[in-house]
């Protein structure tokens, strides 16, 4: 710690703030990093078993299968089965669908543009630590006058330079982070409408007459999501 503290210090106001938004970055990148693993992003184990169940004609293990999913593929799916055994037409189940994913991307989506704004920003604020040290090296140079010292001149140079290297360090970690998570992002929601592009284009076997019964009571619903009758 004693090391983290001169260094900030040496580095003076601009490499404090670096170190103050590097923290809240790392706590943002936790935080997403959690709700990924609680929403399965990215998984889409679930909703292939389910898709596969609903083709084999297997209706009410295909939904009930998707519904315990936490993925946003799992959800999508077991939506579509319970539109298409309720009959409705395939425009109304797309345009019911595409709102609860824009929903839950949305949602998955909340942080990044703070990890864009700070992958960004970090260079800038380096490089003006490094404009303003600069600015001090050679006014203390212009002080000394004809006895001017090149270490003294040189050791505020590399001191200044500090702070383009603290934005950096910063800004590289963000931003490999960021792109991460917005492609497993992408992927959740490629696997949502593949998997219920499948569904859709699917013509089941004859649909059980207590499945249409559940579906329309609602009983086959979202993970999480309060029952009701569409």
């Amino acid at each position: 710690m004693n090391a983290v503290y001169s260094f900030i210090e040496l580095g003076g106001p601009v490499v404090a703030l670096l170190a103050l938004v590097s923290v809240v970055s790392l706590a943002v990148i936790l935080l997403k990093i959690c709700q990924y693993w609680r929403s399965r992003v990215g998984s889409r184990a679930r909703a292939d078993q389910a898709v596969r169940l609903w083709k084999s004609g297997q209706q009410a293990e295909a939904i009930s299968h998707a519904v315990a999913g936490r993925s946003l593929a799992a959800a999508v799916v077991a939506q579509a089965m319970r539109f298409k055994v309720l009959g409705l037409d395939r425009e109304r189940i797309e345009e019911h669908l595409s709102r609860i994913v824009a929903e839950r991307l949305h949602d998955l989506q909340s942080g990044f543009r703070f990890l864009d704004v700070v992958a960004q920003t970090a260079p800038l604020l380096g490089l003006f630590g490094t404009v303003l040290g600069m600015i001090e090296a050679f006014r203390e140079l212009q002080s000394a006058g004809s006895a001017v010292d090149p270490s003294v001149l040189a050791g505020g140079i590399w001191v200044a330079l500090l702070t383009t290297a603290a934005g950096l360090a910063v800004a590289m970690p963000v931003s490999l982070f960021l792109t991460w998570l917005e492609s497993r992002l992408e992927s959740e929601r490629v696997n949502a409408e593949t998997l219920v592009s499948d569904v859709l284009s699917d013509v089941p076997a004859d649909i059980h007459p207590d499945v249409r019964t559940a579906g329309a009571s609602g009983n086959f619903r979202m993970s999480g999501e309060p029952a009701r009758a569409v």
